[in-house]
């Protein structure tokens, strides 16, 4: 702002001053506007629905507790669901495939492998009886993500909510954004640095593989061909994935505990016993050798609360990624299918 002006020129400094603070009020009411917009685009905090639909949190708790007693397995599906769907957090990855698009559910790293539609079907399916058309899809999955991993054992965080639903897929996108079983230390780096992970966030949300099983057709070569792994843990790996056929047997991810949400995940790469090349490629560099993430996978080998911590922190993270709020995308009222 310009000077204040001397005795002698104030009359007509005040005339001159009128249509510039037209201007000035039209300027601030721009930047308001331009304010709004933004925080319109961002998530809500976690009582987003309290007056919407009260019971929604607690009906998702309940029916993926359900789910994760019937099939302590299905903790580990849900939380791959929304791994998988959050290089967008907008649902996309549970889109069937139309005549106008080929979904997400066929992509390299989903094909054959991807489950719980179903639980997730049942939840929206409740939700829409209590409240038509208000609990996002997106939403679903990321609270039910959460839930799943407390339910395995491992740290619960706050959910910010607000999502919207994606009403296109794109399966070369999936093909493209997600990180796959052969994915070295760099690949791995750059695939989560281009969605704004450090390697802290990496290494933490890794650790998700402390869950599940992989299918044997993305581990078998690295138990037949790699070097950096346990010779009598490749041989125990080999005889229930055979060198040819069998792709679809599964393998646990976490040999020693593959349904508790615990770190000894980490503890198995030390011992270089990854089931996955991806997996083993956090811990020196894949090949030996002082990798840049070792200190950070020895450090949560050793303390569980520093990985549940940086795990709970990067999970709030990447459930942020560019997801539809305000008026882009629609609410679905089946997760399958857009309206």
């Amino acid at each position: 702002m310009a000077p204040a002006a001397s005795g002698e020129h104030r009359r007509g400094a005040s005339r001159s001053l009128r249509p510039r603070r037209g201007v000035l009020v039209l300027a601030v009411l721009t930047l308001l506007a331009a304010t709004a917009t933004v925080a319109g685009a961002q998530l809500s905090s976690e009582d987003y629905y309290d007056a919407s639909c009260p019971a929604a949190l607690l009906t998702i708790r309940s029916a993926v507790a359900t789910a994760v007693l019937i099939d302590r397995r299905m903790g580990a599906s849900l939380l791959r669901l929304h791994f998988h769907d959050c290089f967008g957090c907008d649902a996309s990855v549970l889109l069937d495939d139309t005549a106008s698009f080929t979904g997400e559910k066929g992509a390299g790293p989903n094909a054959g492998s991807l489950r719980g539609f179903d639980v997730i079907d049942n939840i929206k399916m409740l939700l829409e009886l209590m409240c038509p058309q208000t609990v996002s899809c997106a939403d679903i999955l990321a609270v039910a993500a959460r839930d799943s991993v407390a339910q395995l054992g491992g740290p619960s965080w706050t959910v910010p909510l607000g999502r919207r639903d994606a009403t296109t897929a794109s399966a070369s996108l999936a093909n493209s954004d997600l990180p796959g079983p052969t994915s070295n230390l760099n690949g791995l780096l750059n695939s989560f640095s281009n969605k704004g992970f450090t390697t802290t966030d990496m290494v933490a949300l890794s650790g998700a593989h402390t869950v599940g099983r992989a299918q044997c057709r993305n581990c078998r070569a690295r138990i037949y061909n790699d070097t950096d792994i346990d010779a009598s843990f490749a041989a125990s790996l080999r005889g229930s994935c055979p060198a040819q056929g069998g792709d679809g047997a599964l393998e646990p991810l976490d040999e020693s505990s593959p349904d508790d949400f615990d770190n000894t995940y980490f503890g198995n790469l030390v011992a270089w016993r990854g089931l996955l090349h991806s997996d083993q490629a956090l811990f020196s560099g894949g090949g030996g050798g002082g990798g840049a993430t070792d200190g950070l996978v020895r450090a949560y080998a050793s303390s569980a609360d520093r990985w549940g911590s940086d795990f709970a922190a990067a999970m709030v993270k990447m459930a942020s990624i560019s997801p539809l709020t305000g008026t882009n995308g629609e609410i679905r009222v089946n997760c399958r299918r857009v309206n």
